[in-house]
């Protein structure tokens, strides 16, 4: 009986594409009762605390379930380089691994489709994207090609910034927040603009 009132507890999560055992707590429910869900084929644990129900409604793009779960994953993560520059369509590159931004003090491990970027600022550029029906957290196209100079290296920096200035419409680069945050961030990026703007 008890299982049965705490699969109703767990109603709101069951349909997410996957929840943590830190929400299910909140609903009431223990780890010890997840594990006999899983056991009972009503959950799928497709993480360390992190599940799904089998009736649970995936996002539209499946290419980015994996990305879904890894950002429930990490505590306070934004969505960042490499990463960021796919879902904004300014790089080809296809990397085995998420990269995900947290915070210098915050301790996390990367996990084999996490790449953990450890920064001092998570503020600055922070917006959201909506992936099927999740929104997460992601650094705006601006701060992903400043971080791309800081993280990656210039060959894919200057790849990116040159396919975000022939971007029209609501893709367009705002390129005074460019230098703003590239002021900010300490990075020198007016030579390419100047020589990529004429």
């Amino acid at each position: 009986m008890r299982q049965k009132n705490a699969l109703k507890k767990l109603k709101p999560l069951l349909r997410a594409p996957s929840f943590t055992s830190r929400e299910a707590r909140h609903c009431g429910v223990s780890s010890a009762t997840l594990a006999y869900y899983v056991n009972q084929n009503e959950l799928i644990r497709i993480g360390h605390g992190v599940y799904r129900g089998i009736q649970a409604t995936l996002t539209n793009d499946f290419r980015w379930e994996d990305l879904v779960e890894a950002m429930q994953r990490v505590k306070n993560g934004v969505i960042c380089l490499t990463t960021a520059l796919i879902l904004y369509n300014l790089t080809e590159e296809m990397p085995s691994q998420h990269w995900i931004a947290i915070m210098h003090s915050t301790l996390h491990r990367a996990g084999p489709l996490t790449k953990i970027v450890r920064m001092r600022n998570l503020e600055l550029g922070k917006t959201k994207i909506k992936i099927g029906n999740i929104t997460l957290p992601i650094f705006d196209r601006e701060r992903t090609i400043i971080d791309a100079f800081r993280y990656l290296g210039r060959e894919t920096a200057l790849k990116a910034l040159k396919i975000a200035l022939t971007k029209r419409g609501a893709e367009r680069i705002d390129i005074e927040k460019i230098r703003k945050y590239a002021k900010q961030l300490r990075v020198k990026i007016e030579p390419y603009l100047i020589a990529m703007t004429l």
